[in-house]
C-alpha cells in the first residue's frame, strides 16, 4: 500500500482538484484506491457527492479504528472509495495533541487498511500543523502543487526548510507545476528556471483551466465530464509519472 499526501502550506493552489483527479485516474487503472478528505472544508467530499455519516467526528476518528472502516463510503466509480470529511476535523490538531505519539497517529489509523487498498490519497488542509506532521510521517510521497509565482515558490521553500530542520526525508517532496498559464511572463520564466533547482520536481504540469473550476458544478472528476479536455489529459499524465516513480505495474 502506498500513501500519497497532496499538500501545500497555502490554499488555492489546486490541491483538492489534484487529489480527486489523481485518485480517479488510479481507480480507473484498477488500483484499489481510497481518498481521505482530511480538510474540514470537505471539498473533495463535495466533488464526489458524499456526505459524512452522522457518527463521524474528529474525536471518534482518532479513538477507534472501527470508526474509520465504518465511515468509508463507495463513490460512483469502481475501485474508488472515500473517507469523507467532517467539519469537526477543524479540531484535529487539538485532539492529536492529547494522544501519545501524536505525530504517528494517522499512520496507525491507516496501516490496518493495507489489505484493502493499493493506494491511499490524502487531501490535506493547508498550513503546517500537527495534522500536517502526521501526513508527513504517514506518506510515502507528498505531491506539492506549485503555482509558478513568487509566493508559491516561497512557501515551498519554507516547507523544504521545515523538512531540513525536522530531519525529515526530503525525497518525499514531489512538487509539480499547477494552475499554469504560459502566456504569463513570470509563469514562463519560473517554468524555465525552477527545474534546475529542484531535483524532485515532476515533469507533468496542470494548466489553469475552466474545466477544473467546473468540477464544483458537475461534482465529478474532469476526466468524467470532459475526458478529452487538456486538464483531464494533464492529470492522467501526472498520475502516470507518479506511477512510474513508485514502480507500480
Amino acid at each position: 500500500m502506498r500513501i500519497i499526501g497532496v499538500y501545500h502550506i497555502k490554499g488555492g493552489v489546486g490541491k483538492t482538484a489534484a487529489a480527486v483527479n489523481l485518485a480517479f485516474c488510479a481507480a480507473r487503472d484498477r488500483y484499489r484506491t481510497l481518498l481521505c478528505d482530511l480538510d474540514p472544508q470537505g471539498a473533495a467530499s463535495f466533488y464526489l457527492r458524499i456526505k459524512p455519516p452522522r457518527k463521524l467526528s474528529g474525536k471518534k476518528l482518532l479513538k477507534a479504528q472501527k470508526t474509520v472502516s465504518r465511515s468509508i463510503r463507495a463513490t460512483d466509480f469502481d475501485y474508488l472509495d472515500l473517507l469523507p470529511s467532517d467539519f469537526s476535523f477543524r479540531n484535529l490538531d487539538l485532539l492529536l495533541d492529547q494522544n501519545k505519539k501524536s505525530r504517528e497517529k494517522l499512520e496507525a489509523i491507516l496501516t490496518p487498511l493495507k489489505d484493502d487498498y493499493d493506494l491511499i490519497f490524502l487531501d490535506c488542509p493547508p498550513n503546517i500543523t500537527l495534522v500536517s506532521e502526521n501526513v508527513f510521517n504517514a506518506s510515502d510521497a507528498l505531491l506539492i502543487p506549485l503555482i509558478p509565482t513568487t509566493l508559491s515558490v516561497l512557501t515551498f521553500e519554507k516547507l523544504v526548510q521545515f523538512f531540513q530542520e525536522a530531519g525529515l526525508d526530503q525525497r518525499k517532496l514531489w512538487p509539480f507545476f499547477s494552475m499554469v498559464e504560459k502566456r504569463k511572463r513570470l509563469h514562463q520564466q519560473l517554468l524555465n528556471d525552477l527545474p534546475g533547482q529542484y531535483q524532485q520536481l515532476l515533469e507533468s504540469q496542470i494548466p489553469f483551466s475552466a474545466d477544473v473550476e467546473k468540477m464544483g458544478l458537475f461534482r465529478e472528476p474532469v476526466g468524467v465530464f470532459r475526458p478529452r479536455a487538456t486538464a483531464a489529459q494533464a492529470y492522467r499524465t501526472l498520475w502516470q509519472e507518479c506511477r512510474r516513480r513508485f514502480g507500480l505495474k
